[in-house]
């Protein structure tokens, strides 16, 4: 079983990110299920939502007390809750940032993750580029997705569809794609960006 935690605040889609990765979970023949924890629901207030995938039926209810991903859509919440609470050491964490681990001041936590497995991506940025709103839930589905080859870009973007459908769907699709690229390849986002554009 691969459990996922997700940590952002209200009005973030931190919900929707859990269900959008159960979606595409089931879509890919696999058993899933998606909640959020009970509290505050208040916009701006911390939200935490879990997501489990398995091969087999999934009969466990309660909170993911340890992650195997950690999805972490607010980087603020950093140093006021313990985001890492739980995490495997053979875990996956992706932050929404634009920033480097060192500058957010953690980077003396990458050492205890294999390679590949900490990062930040600036998923904000890539979904207001791509959707005209700076929501980055997607566009982190797209990023754990490549990350942790759980599920591949296609079946993502074919949940989000059935999620918004629409152009909607159409515009946040393309934000998990793009995110899914940039956290494959490795490249940043801002690099290729202005590459494509031709600007300086």
């Amino acid at each position: 079983m691969f459990q996922i935690r997700i940590h952002g605040r209200g009005g973030q889609g931190v919900v929707t990110a859990a269900e959008i990765l159960a979606i595409a979970a089931f879509l890919d023949g696999k058993y899933a299920q998606a909640f959020p924890s009970f509290g505050s629901e208040r916009m701006g207030a911390p939200v935490t939502s879990f997501c489990r995938i398995d091969d087999k039926t999934i009969r466990l209810r309660e909170p993911v007390m340890e992650p195997d991903a950690l999805i972490i859509q607010d980087p603020t919440l950093l140093h006021q809750v313990d985001l890492f609470a739980g995490i495997r050491p053979s875990g996956y964490i992706l932050i929404n940032s634009a920033r480097s681990l060192e500058k957010l001041g953690i980077g003396e936590l990458l050492s205890r993750f294999p390679n590949g497995h900490f990062r930040t991506v600036p998923a904000s940025e890539i979904a207001l580029e791509t959707t005209g709103r700076s929501l980055p839930n997607a566009a982190l589905v797209g990023g754990l997705a490549a990350m942790t080859r759980l599920l591949g870009s296609a079946v993502v973007s074919e949940a989000i569809r059935k999620k918004f459908p629409g152009k909607v769907g159409e515009a946040n699709a393309a934000a998990a794609a793009a995110t899914f690229e940039v956290v494959t390849s490795g490249r940043p986002w801002h690099a290729k960006e202005k590459s494509h554009a031709g600007t300086d």
